[in-house]
């Protein structure tokens, strides 16, 4: 499929005049070609108009093709030469796309767009006009869309002193500015982490995108296919630049019944059955810029999820589920764990704590307390621990090489249940819970395998169905797994969470709000005797996690697909009571 048109002489030398043009401001010779004319497309839903389609920046040797159906207008011309040349003198080319989903990709197109600008403009000031002039018209302030924030993220890093009146707008705004002042506009790294920043926002405040709907807002801008290295493709570049221009597709319907897909995920979509409501419990909430806690704030809705399939797994066979092997665990497991009587009159060990007391009971002229030594117990001395595991919308999102990280979550708990049940660990009592949240109104607690439950196919079953969906609502989420442990025997009592991402919901705009919340959270189960631990699933969770969780009480797994042996190298600490 042919995409350079002929050109009439008044479009050669127009086309020739821009070359020149985006030459001088790229400082490297760049060919502008014209788009072949392609039908309009279809608007996409919910739009009058569909948009036209976008310039094309090619790289090595530098070309950029303009739809012939670009408006003639001279400042417009201007600003896409312009925007091209920004690109070719301050982006780097062709990055790997894999790690990104289209709302990434856009967002990060979004700030990479108004960084090249900004630095295009220190060095050329009258560009500026070019750009204003050119910028997305504002939309709607009621529209909360994709396009509609990514209109007004260009206006707004166009025109920072303004107001929006959104808090993700200002947030943005202030995350670029900060950036800009204490890293410099050339570092496209630093700008890239606050874009996955403001990515990972939107998806918990649930703005949908449709990729196969979506085009750069500015209509003077590119497709930024430049910045990406996306996937081979079995057609030529020709006819992969021609595709781009071409209509798009309307999405399929989604299937009946069938929740709202993450923009991360592909195929059909997921069922999100909410599972059996089984109880309703109230939680406060910290306050941090009050200092207080807000009774009664909070609401977690116990809910055993795919409660329907429970019959059917327990009357199936075992054969159908997948025998996993056993966690490493260290030769240490095998120690004996018997629980050590303090204050004893005799023993075979000196109690140390108590012969610390009667020191300080002489010299307040106290009488001391003779019981100094310490002997075994009777029986062991019982551990239990709960698996606390993130089942937030985000956990869907595809890692590098395929699998989400809700499914490396399964596996690891499934190889615990699986290695508890063959008692290969030292854990007497294990539960694995997970949660999710939408709003301080519904905060989903999620009983996948309780205290004292055998692990069978029911459980399994109930595993596998979990499903990622909405918020982060972490300090709700510990005060009731805190409140379940603190009714088990006495004993050792471990909470373990693994999170991919800082706390957060749509109804909190302030970044350290839940954070603060989790860590109050930490400290209240802390004092009632329950040791938490966190296993992050993200690089960048140090400041974050540490504060919440405490120095050494935290652990990262870099590469998702190392969370199953973190796991068990944490549960082997936790049982042994490290």
């Amino acid at each position: 499929m042919a995409i350079v048109s002929v050109a009439l002489p008044e479009e050669s030398r127009l086309l020739h005049t821009l070359g020149l043009l985006a030459s001088g401001l790229a400082r490297q010779p760049v060919a502008v070609q014209a788009l072949a004319r392609t039908p309009a497309s279809a608007p996409a839903p919910g739009q009058a108009h569909a948009l036209p389609p976008r310039a094309v920046l090619i790289g090595q040797p530098a070309r950029l093709l303009v739809p012939a159906n670009l408006p003639m207008q001279a400042h417009l011309h201007a600003a896409t030469m312009a925007h091209a040349a920004a690109h070719l003198r301050f982006s780097p080319a062709r990055q790997d796309s894999s790690t990104l989903k289209p709302m990434g990709q856009a967002v990060v197109g979004a700030l990479e767009d108004a960084r090249v600008e900004r630095l295009l403009c220190l060095q050329h000031p009258g560009v500026r006009r070019w750009f204003e002039a050119c910028i997305a018209p504002e939309p709607d302030p009621s529209d909360l869309g994709f396009a509609a924030f990514m209109a007004r993220l260009d206006r707004m890093l166009l025109w920072p002193e303004r107001m929006d009146g959104n808090h993700w707008i200002h947030k943005a705004r202030d995350l670029f500015e900060n950036t800009a002042t204490r890293h410099g506009l050339e570092d496209y790294a630093a700008f890239r982490a606050i874009a996955s920043i403001l990515a990972n926002d939107l998806g918990q405040m649930r703005v949908h995108m449709d990729p196969q709907h979506h085009a750069v807002p500015s209509i003077y801008r590119d497709d930024n296919s430049y910045l990406w290295q996306h996937p081979e493709s079995p057609q030529g570049e020709e006819d992969t630049l021609a595709l781009q221009q071409t209509a798009a597709r309307a999405a399929p319907p989604p299937s009946a019944g069938a929740g709202q897909q993450s923009d991360a995920q592909e195929g059909p979509s997921l069922d999100l059955d909410p599972g059996l409501e089984l109880s309703r419990h109230s939680y406060p909430e910290w306050d941090r810029r009050s200092e207080r806690l807000k009774t009664d704030w909070c609401t977690v809705i116990d809910t055993l999820p795919a409660w329907q399939a429970e019959a059917l797994a327990g009357k199936g066979s075992q054969a159908g589920r997948q025998t996993l092997p056993p966690l490493p665990l260290p030769p240490a497991r095998q120690l004996d764990r018997r629980q050590r009587l303090r204050r004893q009159w005799e023993g075979d060990d000196l109690d140390f704590n108590a012969a610390i007391e009667v020191q300080v009971d002489r010299r307040l002229n106290l009488r001391p307390e003779p019981r100094l030594f310490m002997r075994a117990g009777k029986g062991p001395r019982p551990t239990s621990v709960l698996v606390l595991m993130d089942a937030s919308e985000s956990v869907n999102t595809p890692g590098p090489h395929g699998a989400s990280l809700l499914e490396l979550e399964k596996q690891a708990a499934l190889m615990l249940a699986e290695s508890r049940a063959g008692h290969r660990t030292g854990v007497d009592r294990l539960a694995i819970h997970a949660f999710s949240s939408n709003t301080r109104a519904e905060v989903r607690y999620l009983r996948l395998l309780d205290f004292g439950q055998p692990f069978a196919a029911a459980a399994a079953t109930r595993l596998q169905a979990l499903q990622g969906r909405h918020s982060t609502r972490l300090g709700a989420a510990l005060r009731h797994a805190s409140s379940l442990l603190a009714a088990e025997p006495a004993g050792q009592r471990h909470l373990l969470v693994i999170t991919d991402g800082a706390p957060a919901d749509i109804d909190v705009h302030d970044d350290r709000y839940l954070i603060e919340d989790a860590r109050h959270a930490v400290q209240q189960a802390r004092a009632a005797g329950i040791r938490i631990s966190c296993l992050a699933v993200d690089s960048q969770a140090d400041s974050y996690v540490r504060h919440i969780f405490g120095g050494r009480n935290y652990g990262i797994a870099d590469d998702a697909r190392h969370l199953p042996r973190r796991l068990s190298q944490m549960g082997a600490k936790l049982a042994a009571g490290r």
